[in-house]
């Protein structure tokens, strides 16, 4: 239990960095874009009724985000750059950035002991795993190589 209990405190240390980051961040851009020549987009009606909408409602999204992978990161920098407020931000923050911890240190904890012991039990797993992962790697290489040799090629072609 003190193992999940310092994983989940670690973890909760790291997400309240990370998406308090990500909302300054988003927040600074947003300030940015205000003074930009996007101005006149960012002051139309149509975007102050769709930032009120984020301030009001955004804090449940938030907490949501963090329930999901790969929209976390947009749902802060969102939140940021529409000026959440931070009486709505912090607690929408704290209580998922909370329940993301969780979930991590006594799930994420426990799939790694899992795969610890079966890959401690079976040497066959392990070397065919590596094998997997090194020949998806190379695959992946060779693709992007051929894929940029091709469209740089198309290219020379057309200039000649």
């Amino acid at each position: 239990m003190d193992r999940i209990a310092l994983t989940a405190g670690a973890l909760y240390v790291i997400v309240l960095l990370r998406a308090g980051g990500t909302f300054a961040v988003g927040w600074l851009a947003g300030a940015g874009a205000r003074r930009s020549r996007f101005a006149a987009r960012v002051s139309s009606a149509r975007f102050r009724r769709a930032e009120r909408a984020i301030q009001r409602w955004g804090a449940p999204v938030v907490a949501l985000s963090f329930l999901t992978v790969g929209f976390q990161t947009a749902a802060n920098f969102l939140a940021g750059s529409m000026r959440m407020p931070l009486p709505r931000y912090l607690p929408a923050l704290l209580v998922g950035g909370a329940a993301w911890a969780l979930i991590y240190a006594t799930a994420g904890l426990g799939v790694l002991e899992v795969l610890g012991r079966l890959f401690a039990e079976r040497p066959a797993l392990q070397v065919s795993t590596a094998a997997v992962l090194l020949l998806t790697v190379c695959g992946t290489v060779v693709y992007r190589r051929r894929r940029t040799v091709r469209s740089s090629g198309g290219a020379a072609a057309e200039e000649s």
